[in-house]
Parts: structure tokens; C-alpha cells; sequence
């Protein structure tokens, strides 16, 4: 079955593209840092020839923080017009979240892909707002849900017009405070007919492990990268930041910006020869 997504009029995920690459910081933790970040990133992929192929990610909100004191990001207004400025200064396509529906339409003036968080995966009436923008969509799966019940979330967006839909696995709970990684999820996914995305760091986390805040065990985020490579992913989603131990979200699962360069070109090395195999 021949999967496709069409994310900018330039860049597509599926059957016979290259991957795809959403990378970024977790959310928007200021404009002069956002910029930063995007500008750093950005000049990582232009050294390994792979620019053209990356979406700069940050959340304008983060509306499930484990606590409710925790960061949640400047909110839409100030949210999106840091990352405008990155679309516009440094030519990048944007992905952020979106957690009410009401943010569809604001949200998509900037960004060429929204973002369903895993908890509201089967959340219909954000779904069909996030459809009827008429942008891609990259939809979380939930860490509750079995990847062969992904075919009822594709179908609410057939049936509202938009076929541009990505699948992300991003970890199913296994037990308290864990995650796992089931890679069968990659080809049940695929085989739905949508591109699949694997989020590397998220599926490192240990929720509510911190108690206050999310844990994790970013360590082992570039192994699962490159087994998902070998199984076969459409594309890539991680997030970056410049110093993960002060950073405002997901401090524990951030990879470190030093060791995006070898992350980067160890995953591509894998990438490549996965898809050079399956064309013999």
C-alpha cells in the first residue's frame, strides 16, 4: 500500500521520500532562545546535507504538565509569533501543538504541521478542526492505545477531507511510570495506509517518574532511533535543547545539542541502508 503525506509543497513522508525530521526544543521557552535553538539545529542537518528535510518543533503550550505549577510555554499569541519569526528569518517549516480546537485555525496561520499530543489522540472534535486547516497532521498515538486502533483516528480525517495525516509512536505504558517501545507498531501503523513517525525522546520517558515532573532515560534514545530506522520509519521526531538540565520541559528526556551531530548522522546511516535493502 503506498503511504503519503503531504507536509509543505515542498516536503512529503511515505512510500519512496526520504524521512522526514521534527526536531526541536520542547516548547518555547523564549524568543532569542527559540531562534537559537532553530538557527543551531538547523545548521547541524546543512552539515550532513539533509536541511531540506527538517520541520523546527516548539510548543507555544504545554497543557499536560504533571504538575500545575510546572512551565507551560508564553501561550499562542507570543508562542507563535517566536515561531514565525523561525519560519521567516530562517526559511523553516514549524510543527507545534495543539490542544484545543479552538487553536486549529490560529495555529495552522503558522504552522505547516499541527500536532495532536498522545492524550488527545482520540479527542474527535480537535481532530476534525485540526482536518478541516486542511494542514498535515501528525497524530500522537496514545500510550493507551494498540496501534491497529490508529485506523479509527485516520478514519475521522477521511471523512473530513484530509488524508495528509502522519502516525507517531511514541511508547505504550508498561506498568507505573514506564515505557516501552512495541517496533511492531511501526509496520501495523504503515500498513493502515499513513506515514510513521517515531518519536525518539518522548518513548524515553518515565511518567510522573520525578514526581512532580516527568522522568526519563534519554540514554538509550539513540538506540531505539536507529532500531526504528530498521524497521521502518517514514520519519524521525526528537527534541533538542542547548542545556537539558535547565530546561523548562522534559528536562530528562532532551537529547544535550553537542550529541545532535552524532545522533543525527548515526540515524541516517541506518535510515539509508534500511531503504537501500528494501529496494534490492
Amino acid at each position: 500500500m503506498r503511504v503519503f503525506a503531504s507536509i509543505t509543497p515542498y516536503l512529503s513522508a511515505g512510500d519512496h521520500c526520504q524521512p522526514v525530521f521534527f526536531a526541536g526544543p520542547c516548547v518555547v521557552e523564549s524568543k532569542p532562545h527559540t531562534m537559537r535553538m532553530a538557527r543551531a539545529i538547523k545548521a547541524v542537518f546543512e552539515d550532513l546535507g539533509v536541511s531540506g528535510r527538517l520541520v523546527f518543533k516548539a510548543s507555544f503550550d504545554k497543557a499536560n504538565r504533571s504538575a500545575g505549577s510546572s512551565f507551560r510555554g508564553p501561550g499562542i499569541e507570543r508562542g507563535l509569533d517566536a515561531l514565525s519569526a523561525v519560519k521567516d528569518k530562517l526559511d523553516l517549516p514549524i510543527l507545534t501543538d495543539v490542544h484545543e480546537p479552538e487553536q486549529c485555525d490560529v495555529a495552522s496561520e503558522v504552522a505547516d504541521v499541527l500536532q495532536i499530543p498522545a492524550f488527545l489522540c482520540r479527542q474527535t472534535n480537535l481532530l476534525i478542526a485540526a482536518a478541516e486547516t486542511g494542514r498535515a497532521v501528525n497524530v500522537k498515538k496514545g500510550q493507551f492505545l494498540a496501534p491497529d486502533d490508529c485506523k479509527n483516528i485516520l478514519e475521522k480525517f477521511k471523512a473530513h477531507g484530509n488524508k495528509n495525516v502522519l502516525l507517531c509512536e511514541r511508547g505504550t505504558t508498561f506498568g507505573y511510570h514506564n515505557l516501552v517501545v512495541d517496533l511492531r507498531s511501526l509496520p501495523i501503523m504503515r500498513a493502515l495506509g499513513a506515514p510513521v513517525i517515531y518519536d525518539a525522546t518522548h518513548s524515553m520517558q518515565l511518567p510522573g517518574g520525578l514526581g512532580t515532573e516527568t522522568g526519563g532515560a534519554r540514554q538509550y534514545a539513540p538506540a531505539m532511533a536507529r532500531a526504528a530506522a530498521a524497521v521502518g520509519a517514514d520519519g524521525y521526531f526528537f527534541e533538542v535543547h542547548d542545556n537539558p538540565e535547565k530546561a523548562k520541559s522534559d528536562r530528562a528526556t532532551q537529547l544535550p545539542l553537542s550529541l545532535l551531530p552524532k545522533f543525527l548522522s548515526d540515524l541516517l546511516r541506518f535510515d539509508t541502508l534500511r531503504r537501500e535493502i528494501e529496494t534490492r
